[in-house]
């Protein structure tokens, strides 16, 4: 082989290497840039956090509905204090979900939550949360997990959002990674869906 096909063969050679390098990277990369994406814009439902209320609140009303759910793999009951809020678009609102354990073991859960419609994620901000640490609940035990938010009155500058008067927060409590009790209790009876 002649020296100017080898070094065509090792330029090809380290091009896919670097190629593979490159998609391995973005591969790992994938979920916290995305992650990222979907909070920045509100991008699926992804509601925003902020460190503080609204510093404006408009006379522009908005009802807030809460959904409450559970993957079958977790033994609790789960529902919102109540169905629903009627709030100003930039007020704040402490609202509680409850959860209980089923089981007759602890139990690791984590929430995830969205909103809809979707196009709404970018102007809900939630201050205080239970879904931003993972929830551990005793055998039997009831918690009452309060969320503090508003919705961002920047709404009401937004022409593709003048349709919405209804915001519907909801949450879906998973198994944690975490938790080692991968198994329900053969006592446990699963709630009727709590909505």
């Amino acid at each position: 082989m002649d020296p100017r096909t080898r070094r065509r063969n090792r330029f090809v050679v380290i091009a896919l290497a670097g190629l593979v390098a490159g998609m391995t990277g973005l591969s790992f990369a994938a979920v916290p840039l995305y992650d990222l994406f979907c909070r920045v814009t509100g991008f699926g439902g992804t509601t925003q956090v902020a460190a503080a209320p609204a510093n404006r609140v408009l006379d522009r009303r908005i009802t807030i509905r809460f959904n409450a759910d559970v993957n079958g793999d977790v033994p609790w009951q789960f529902r919102p204090e109540r169905p629903a809020i009627e709030m100003k678009v930039g007020e704040t609102a402490l609202v509680s979900y409850s959860a209980r354990n089923l089981s007759d073991k602890p139990v690791t859960g984590t929430a995830v939550y969205n909103v809809t419609p979707q196009k709404a994620g970018l102007y809900f901000n939630k201050i205080q949360c239970f879904c931003f640490d993972e929830q551990v609940l005793q055998a039997g035990q009831r918690v009452d997990m309060p969320v503090y938010f508003f919705v961002d009155p920047a709404i009401a500058d937004d022409p593709n959002l003048d349709d919405v008067n209804t915001i519907t927060l909801s949450y879906t409590f998973f198994r944690a990674k975490s938790d080692g009790t991968a198994q329900v209790s053969e006592n446990y009876q699963a709630p009727a869906a709590a909505h």
